[in-house]
């Protein structure tokens, strides 16, 4: 004090302009300060006149990058810097007394600071500052860079056209609401647009919304200040669309079109079970991105799984109807079973040395014996054993199945697209 008297004094006793040079520097503050001194207890002590009044720390968010979603783990890495604010009433100076220096920067432990404590994070780095900048009015600023891992509740329901909303939520533990409260410094507008200029991150996810919520949590020990930022990230869904939704819907429609095709329904079941083996290749590449456990499944697993039944019911039907196109009556069995009967049955009389004569009379007697339709003037002769003609209850079975098929996968689709728009 004694010298800070002796250098406002000689500043207002100079007649020639000039201020002395020891009382113009920065260095000349910080001893003003007693920051230099040994001891270092205000470093620590919570900087409050009035015990019964809170301090406010004022904090403004910006979101630089999103470097992970993890959906497996329910994980989401943020890149962000924290701007605090807050004042000291005890490092304040007059700068008409220091040639106008307003404005210094110390170590960040030369004076108290706010200890941060985010509520949701699981792993990350925040290196401290090294420094923060004061004013001669005891205003401190600070900023802290963060790369957290914090968990979130990633609901997946409609993979991949989903959005995301993370909470961050930033407090104290070491004081509590009567000592000290966090209170945001911007409006969530201005928190957004000013992210959006610092943004980097171009990837798989899209930062869309910022809202920010202050409250008193209720702990075991006391209350707390909270201040949550809730970020709302939207998936960009192109890269899943084109290596999952589009070749299932194109294997389902060569499937379709095999199933509608004219080949026979022996080629038609080979076709089926190869693209339903690549399919199922599909499938195990979803299974390693969705996470294990989920409430209710999400639709895109609903939509591969009801492909896939489509799929088998396709081939179902191919096996019906090849079933009922190779089931015979067993008229013509019996018929043709006859024939060869009477066949082996002259042959066997020949190798007995029958007369030939006694045969054909036998033969002709055979003949006589079975009944003989008119026949009418102008009409083909009819062959004594004509084949079975194929049952014409297949086609309209077939025609059955086909547009059953064909409209139950309409039906699906259009429910799956519902479900995925609203």
């Amino acid at each position: 004090m004694q010298r800070a008297f002796i250098a406002i004094l000689t500043f207002s006793l100079g007649t020639a302009g000039a201020a002395p040079g020891y009382a113009c520097t920065y260095y000349d503050v910080v001893e003003y300060l007693n920051v230099s001194s040994h001891s270092k207890m205000h470093a620590h002590i919570l900087p409050k006149t009035n015990p019964k009044e809170p301090m406010e720390v004022k904090m403004d968010f910006t979101l630089v990058a999103i470097l992970s979603v993890v959906e497996k783990l329910q994980t989401v890495t943020f890149y962000f810097v924290l701007d605090l604010e807050w004042k000291n009433p005890f490092a304040t100076w007059n700068p008409r007394d220091f040639c106008n220096v307003s404005k210094i920067v110390l170590p960040m432990g030369a004076y108290w600071s706010p200890s941060i404590f985010i509520v949701e994070r699981v792993n990350g780095q925040n290196p401290n500052p090294d420094y923060m900048t004061v004013t001669y009015n005891g205003v401190f600023y600070a900023t802290q860079p963060f790369q957290a891992t914090l968990t979130c509740s990633l609901m997946i329901f409609k993979f991949p056209f989903d959005t995301q909303m993370c909470n961050l939520s930033i407090t104290s533990l070491l004081y509590p609401v009567t000592d000290l409260v966090l209170k945001r410094r911007g409006t969530p507008a201005e928190l957004m647009k000013h992210s959006q200029s610092y943004f980097l991150t171009d990837g798989e996810w899209k930062f869309t919304n910022l809202n920010i919520i202050e409250y008193t949590e209720n702990l075991d020990n006391g209350e707390y200040s909270v201040v949550t930022y809730k970020i709302s990230l939207e998936r960009r869904p192109t890269l899943y669309v084109l290596n999952l939704i589009l070749p299932t819907c194109a294997l389902y429609l060569l499937d379709m079109a095999v199933l509608f095709g004219p080949s026979s329904l022996e080629d038609k079941i080979n076709f089926q079970i190869a693209i339903i083996l690549g399919s199922s290749m599909l499938a195990v590449i979803l299974n390693n991105i969705l996470p294990t456990s989920s409430e209710k499944p999400p639709i895109i697993v609903v939509f591969f799984l009801g492909t896939f039944l489509l799929m088998i019911m396709a081939v179902l039907d191919t096996l019906f109807l090849l079933h009922q196109r190779h089931k015979s009556p067993g008229l013509d069995k019996a018929l043709g079973g006859f024939q060869r009967d009477e066949h082996i049955e002259l042959a066997t009389r020949a190798m007995n040395n029958q007369p030939v004569e006694h045969l054909a009379k036998e033969g002709a007697q055979q003949m006589r014996t079975r009944p003989r339709t008119p026949q009418k003037k102008g009409q083909p002769v009819e062959p004594p054993w004509k084949p079975q003609q194929q049952d014409p209850f297949l086609p309209v079975l077939e025609k059955v199945l086909l547009y059953g098929h064909f409209f139950l996968s309409l039906f699906f689709f259009a429910i799956i697209s519902i479900k995925w728009s609203t």
